[in-house]
């Protein structure tokens, strides 16, 4: 059996990138993206607004992690349906954060307190970014049941087409 190269022959096109729409566009998941936006733009930004810019180590980890999460932010927001299989990232990069201090060896007082609280900030937003494309994807393959097996013969909202018939 030959299976279509791309999604664009996908029976449920239409109504997955409806589905997406609707989850990159509901109030939680804009809060949550542009929480992420402003979380990602202060790390980055965060050595010379704390004064540990001298510690160059954390200052290029914490200017390139941070632009990595508000270009993820934006990602999401702008193409939920194409980006919302990378939302476990988000949650990697706040625990990174939290943990740089010590790995790069910059530890001092300033740069702990800000990176843990940002990391913890970054982790948890990025945990529910995680977690509404997890329900998403849960509430898509309960919906659609055994139709992607290709059992498209308890749908009653498939039209029949000829040229796929359908199999015992």
């Amino acid at each position: 059996m030959t299976r279509p190269t791309s999604l664009e022959h996908h029976p449920d096109l239409i109504e997955m990138r409806e589905r997406y729409e609707r989850a990159g566009s509901s109030s939680i998941a804009q809060v949550i993206e542009g929480l992420s936006l402003l979380a990602g733009l202060y790390l980055a930004i965060s050595p010379w607004v704390v004064g540990f810019n001298g510690l160059s180590r954390l200052t290029v980890s914490n200017l390139v992690t941070g632009i990595a999460v508000a270009a993820l932010a934006l990602a999401f927001a702008s193409a939920y349906g194409r980006t919302y299989g990378i939302s476990w990232v988000a949650p990697v990069i706040g625990i990174w954060t939290i943990m740089a201090p010590w790995i790069t060896g910059s530890a001092t007082r300033g740069s702990i307190w800000n990176n843990v609280i940002t990391g913890i900030v970054i982790l948890l937003l990025g945990l529910g970014a995680a977690a509404m494309a997890s329900k998403k994807m849960t509430n898509m393959s309960q919906r659609r049941g055994m139709s992607h097996m290709g059992d498209t013969s308890n749908r009653s909202d498939m039209p029949h087409r000829p040229d796929m018939p359908n199999r015992p």
